[in-house]
């Protein structure tokens, strides 16, 4: 995780290294987010944590640049990068997650846990969040969905287009063509390129990608 109170690039280029050292198939790296009802949110509203976006940006691009590098050596053989499939998300060729591509392609799944969500057509529900709760009711044969909700064909659009954006094969043309405006200025901008039927965030662009997406929503 980068963006970190006091985090150093020093310290996240030896913590990527590191990583990379202990040869996992996969890496996922995220920024830090302030959310509400936690310690680093309180502390940030009183002032004692601040985030920055420019320092946040140089991780990202720091991260991408060191995961993506070729030419590593194993064993006397030269072994490739990780590859980005997502824009948190790098894997070894054929170790990417299945589970987590379907997500993003915005196909059905169920989430087992307390607080864990699930989306079959258009349907969405949410577990209880408190554990004990869960289960007992689990364990008594009772259903541990706390919430539901009624997703429409617009909100599954939307929902594809924010998610498939961040990925290495981006959102299909068709998605997007409601607002060709927006896609012709970021396609002059180098903010999106065209791939195999589809739209996909440049180098430029996976650093603007939450304001890339709010413009087709």
């Amino acid at each position: 995780m980068f963006g970190l109170p006091g985090q150093t690039a020093e310290q996240w280029r030896s913590t990527l290294e590191r990583t990379i050292a202990l040869e996992p198939e996969h890496i996922s790296t995220y920024c830090l987010t302030y959310e509400e009802d936690t310690e680093f949110f309180l502390r940030q509203a009183r002032g004692e944590f601040r985030a920055d976006s420019d320092r946040e940006a140089e991780f990202f691009e720091m991260t991408m640049s060191i995961l993506s590098a070729k030419g590593r050596v194993r064993c006397g053989e030269e072994v490739a990068g990780y590859d980005y499939y997502e824009i948190s998300n790098y894997a070894r060729p054929g170790f990417e997650s299945v589970h987590n591509r379907a997500y993003w392609c915005g196909e059905d799944y169920l989430g087992i846990g307390p607080s864990a969500f699930s989306t079959v057509g258009l349907r969405r529900w949410q577990n209880v969040p408190n554990y004990r709760e869960y289960i007992e009711r689990v364990l008594s044969g009772r259903s541990a969905i706390g919430s539901t909700e009624n997703l429409t064909p617009e909100m599954k659009r939307t929902e594809k287009i924010a998610l498939s954006l961040r990925t290495r094969d981006g959102v299909p043309a068709d998605l997007l063509s409601i607002k060709p405006n927006e896609t012709d200025e970021f396609l002059a901008l180098g903010l999106l390129r065209q791939l195999n039927g589809n739209f996909a965030l440049t180098k430029k662009g996976k650093s603007l990608a939450d304001s890339v997406a709010e413009a087709f929503l």
